[in-house]
């Protein structure tokens, strides 16, 4: 681990596990199961309400793979983040940190080193490009201009 980097937390179960997205994934929010459930349909997966709060009070441990999916959807990750024995816990867990340091302000920018001939994978690309418009907004005058001459080239 590097000087500065945040302790990876020890997750174990999957309360723990939940418990540390809810966290991670919605900062300074209370997030209800109910919410949680309505997260989950409109991106595709079903899960009910009183399953999700029954989690989270450390009651149900052995989940069907079609619950872990249904949670990795409702948390953007890898649904194996939450099996027993995972290995993508630390991945999930450093891709955490990296956004909510990004959040903060901690990352402002990143470099590329080893493109191959493929180029960026879509993700760092458009990394890349919102750290763009990030930094454009904030270069703006304060009048409300671009600073171009509306046609896209550079003001006079």
């Amino acid at each position: 681990m590097d000087i500065g980097e945040e302790h990876v937390p020890e997750l174990q179960t999957l309360q723990q596990k939940v418990e540390y997205m809810l966290e991670k994934t919605f900062p300074g929010q209370k997030v209800s199961g109910r919410t949680f459930s309505e997260l989950v349909k409109e991106r595709g997966g079903s899960l009910s309400h009183s399953y999700f709060s029954n989690i989270l009070a450390g009651k149900v441990t052995q989940p069907s793979e079609e619950i872990l999916k249904a949670l990795g959807l409702g948390f953007g990750v890898d649904w194996r983040f939450f099996k027993e024995e995972s290995e993508v816990v630390g991945d999930v867990v450093a891709g955490l940190q990296f956004l909510a340091k990004r959040r903060t302000g901690e990352i402002s920018g990143v470099a590329g080193r080893g493109v191959d001939d493929e180029g960026l994978p879509a993700e760092l690309l458009e990394f890349a490009l919102s750290l763009l418009a990030d930094t454009k907004a904030k270069q703006r005058p304060e009048d409300g201009t671009d600073g171009t001459d509306g046609a896209g080239g550079p003001g006079r």
